[in-house]
């Protein structure tokens, strides 16, 4: 056996059975930070990514070097900027957000509200645009920010109108609860998702916090397919928002035409 067979089965023996391979391991470098963990030290790196502190010290170099990874004044690291700029090269979130933010913004200047759209990613919703003011409610939602489908405005769209294996296996797994209004009972959430496709609409009444409601719409590709979801997000005290709806459904409109231009 040569020296660097040697040195491979040493490492792999001292490594979790995550994954062999160099690639999978950079990837959960990268995977450790989220919205609770934009700043990490060494040590926490490597428990967060499940790999030995030696590995994760010689992987966040590389990464370093490269410019995915930063490291601040006290040495912990940190989302890099040369990261960010590889990631809006992705076609179906850029193309979309330079679609969608005229007629969003629009659509803010008319409420003042929390204007938000989302795409679906397997059984969640990425937020890939967030238009919101100071005097708007608060919202927990984020650009680049990953919730579950079945509690949010956005979420109904895009999981109404996902392949039903995905209906399926959201209906059949654990429904996260965010409040007392949060729907959690499988057949519920079915028939709401039927009501979102006869109207083409959902509404979220206090499902992800009690001081909130949204009204959110689809956004159709130049085929006909939901390729986004548009929300407004308002105070749930005193919505209205049958009167919120014809609002939302122009903004989506309008996106939908520009995809479809784009597309031509």
């Amino acid at each position: 056996m040569g020296a660097g067979a040697g040195r491979g089965a040493a490492e792999g023996r001292g490594e979790p059975r995550v994954s062999e391979s160099v690639a999978a391991r950079l990837l959960a470098v990268l995977g450790a930070f989220d919205s609770g963990h934009r700043v990490l030290t060494l040590t926490g790196l490597a428990h967060r990514a499940g790999l030995p502190l030696a590995t994760a010290h010689r992987l966040a170099a590389q990464l370093t070097e490269w410019g995915a990874l930063e490291r601040d004044g006290g040495g912990c690291y940190q989302i890099g900027l040369r990261l960010w700029e590889v990631a809006t090269l992705s076609p179906r979130p850029v193309g979309l957000r330079e679609a969608a933010l005229p007629f969003m913004e629009d659509l803010y200047e008319a409420t003042h509200e929390n204007v938000q759209l989302a795409v679906r990613d397997g059984t969640e919703a990425v937020y890939v645009e967030r238009i919101t003011g100071h005097s708007a409610v608060g919202v927990r939602t984020r650009v680049g920010g990953r919730w579950p489908l079945h509690a949010t405005g956005v979420g109904l769209v895009l999981l109404a109108h996902s392949p039903p294996a995905v209906q399926d296996q959201v209906c059949r797994g654990r429904l996260e609860r965010f409040t007392e209004k949060t729907v959690r009972d499988p057949r519920r959430l079915r028939a709401m998702l039927a009501e979102v496709r006869r109207a083409d609409a959902a509404v979220s009444d206090r499902q992800i916090t009690m001081d909130a409601l949204s009204v959110a719409v689809p956004v159709r590709g130049p085929g006909g397919d939901v390729a986004a979801a548009l929300s407004l997000v308002v105070p749930s005290a005193g919505a209205r928002p049958h009167t919120l709806m014809p609002a939302v459904r122009v903004a989506a409109r309008g996106i939908s035409r520009r995809l479809g231009r784009a597309a031509e």
